[in-house]
């Protein structure tokens, strides 16, 4: 996504963070999926905003780490299955023989969930499309190579999709939507497990506080929440992202 929408918005939150909890917070802006559950496994990043199938992989190399809080529509999230204007597409079934971008391979909403459903639909996205699909490595870039043609259809984040309609980005007299999916658990942040150890006792649930705390009726809490795009976190814990491992291990994805 927009790196400099995604340091505003978490420089901002680590600002934040540090006054509440008188801790040291940095930035740590990650290259892909996989680098960051590297490094969380590697405890070069104590607390990690991750999607749903990356804070499984995260949990499961650090055992003992804590899924913390999720904004509410995190709780149902969606796919949007996206394809050129022109063909005639109108359910997954009908992908068959199509040319086909996930986003990054890691991606609960780019690539595990949409595969998903495809398999759901009786469609094998590894034997199904003229090619095998590709793999854009953002959602902004798998609606921009739909658009563009470079492939025919695709699958990414509804959140994505929704701000690149709203800001006018995409044009849809080229691409559009014909399938959403069913809700799923998404996005959340996980805390690793040596936090407590590693900061002193207490510092885990300071942190989840502090997530729990943001008030949309403060102006500068509000500032905060605008940039990810909630009025506010809940808690949640890990056993909310036992249908993902379960789905990630069913398609292959973790053994």
């Amino acid at each position: 996504q927009n790196i400099s929408e995604l340091n505003r918005r978490f420089s901002r939150f680590s600002d934040y963070l540090e006054e509440e909890t008188g801790l040291k917070v940095e930035y740590t802006r990650s290259n892909d999926y996989a680098a960051l559950v590297t490094a969380f496994r590697r405890g070069e990043v104590h607390l990690g905003w991750f999607g749903g199938l990356t804070g499984v992989q995260a949990r499961r190399a650090v055992p003992g780490s804590q899924a913390l809080a999720q904004r509410p529509r995190d709780v149902e999230f969606h796919s949007k299955f996206i394809v050129r204007r022109d063909l005639d597409v109108d359910s997954l079934e009908d992908l068959r023989g199509r040319t086909f971008t996930f986003g990054d391979e890691n991606s609960t909403s780019g690539h595990l969930m949409p595969r998903h459903f495809l398999l759901e639909a009786g469609v094998d996205p590894s034997e199904d499309f003229q090619a095998p699909p590709n793999f854009s490595g953002s959602h902004d870039r798998t609606w921009k190579l739909v658009e563009s043609g470079s492939y025919q259809a695709g699958a990414l984040n509804e959140a994505v999709w929704n701000r690149a309609v709203r800001e006018n980005q995409v044009d849809t007299s080229q691409v559009r939507v014909f399938y959403t999916t069913p809700a799923y658990y998404d996005y959340h942040w996980t805390l690793h497990a040596d936090v407590d150890d590693s900061f002193g006792e207490g510092t885990s649930q300071s942190i989840q506080e502090a997530l729990l705390n943001l008030d949309p009726e403060k102006p500068r809490h509000k500032r905060i929440l605008d940039l990810f795009a909630a009025d506010g976190f809940i808690e949640t814990k890990n056993e909310n992202y036992q249908a993902i491992e379960d789905v990630a291990k069913r398609v292959g994805i973790i053994k």
